[in-house]
Parts: C-alpha cells; sequence; structure tokens
C-alpha cells in the first residue's frame, strides 16, 4: 500500500527531501501561493505549527503556480516571502505542478487517495490533505476551510 512515506521532493534551498522523515507523524500537506487572496493562511497555518509539532504534527507547504499565475517567483523569493511576512518556520518545498501530466507524484497519490467535489483535480491554492501517523490521507479540507477548522481534526489524528 503506498503511503506518505513513498515519495520524496526538494526543499526551497535545493535538498531532496524523504518524506519518510515524517513517518509516525501527523501530516498536513499545502499548495501554497504567494499572490492569491487566500495567502494570509500562512498566518493560520503557521500557528497551527507553532501549536502542535511538539504533539507531532508537520505541515509541508508546495508553492504553485497553476492558478492564476499566483506564485511566479523562484525558491529564494518564495522562501524570503514566506518567512518575512508570515514567519513561516514549517518545511517549504521547490515549485511544483499539482495538476495535469507534470503534477508532482504525491499529488497524484493525494488526489487519488482524497478527490474533491470537482473530481480528482486540485482547484485552487491551498487545498490542504491531512495525513495520519501511518503515511494514509485522512481528509482533503477546501482551500477556503481556515487553518483554525481543521484543529478538531489535527487533534483526533495527534490523539490516535
Amino acid at each position: 500500500m503506498t503511503s506518505l512515506s513513498d515519495f520524496s521532493a526538494t526543499t526551497l534551498t535545493g535538498q531532496e527531501q524523504d518524506l519518510a522523515a515524517y513517518a509516525g507523524k501527523v501530516v498536513l500537506v499545502v499548495n501554497t501561493a504567494s499572490q492569491c487572496g487566500l495567502t494570509p493562511q500562512f498566518s493560520g497555518l503557521e500557528s497551527l505549527y507553532e501549536k502542535y509539532v511538539d504533539q507531532g504534527l508537520v505541515i509541508l507547504g508546495f508553492p504553485c503556480n497553476q492558478f492564476a499565475g499566483q506564485e511566479p517567483g523562484d525558491s529564494d523569493e518564495i522562501g524570503a516571502f514566506c518567512q518575512k511576512n508570515y514567519g513561516v518556520s514549517f518545511p517549504m518545498f521547490e515549485k511544483i505542478d499539482v495538476n495535469g501530466g507534470d503534477a508532482h507524484p504525491l499529488y497524484q497519490w493525494l488526489k487519488t487517495e482524497k478527490g474533491g467535489l470537482l473530481g480528482d483535480a486540485i482547484k485552487w491554492n491551498f487545498t490542504k490533505f491531512l495525513v495520519g501517523k501511518d503515511g494514509q490521507v485522512i481528509k482533503r479540507f477546501a482551500p477556503t476551510t481556515e487553518p483554525e477548522k481543521l484543529i478538531p481534526d489535527i487533534e483526533a489524528a495527534l490523539a490516535s
């Protein structure tokens, strides 16, 4: 059976990161963008991370420029923006595609595990996938779902 641990991705600093490093943790995977109306969700995501990191939550941010070109920057610009404007301290990865033929394998799997209202496709920036300690997808959240609304599901996953 496929799990989060079967994938790897490149960090904003260019290192290949084996996602097996997060085995046994509760992981929230989010496709992000710096110039989106939902970009202020970075604040809520960072708050969640700070509150629950010591209990085993990891948030993984994957910048994506597939939605109205709202992530035009390179890795250095994305990292600087997230840190300067939102104090992001959770892991951020290189810009990827989440839909289409060039979609990152992680996102191909996530979409297969939990489809959305529009089928499997990612509808917009800040679609969130909650992955349990066993590496399996628990739930998919819409882009407009504010990070604080995820607290009950995160706490349940951390307790399991």
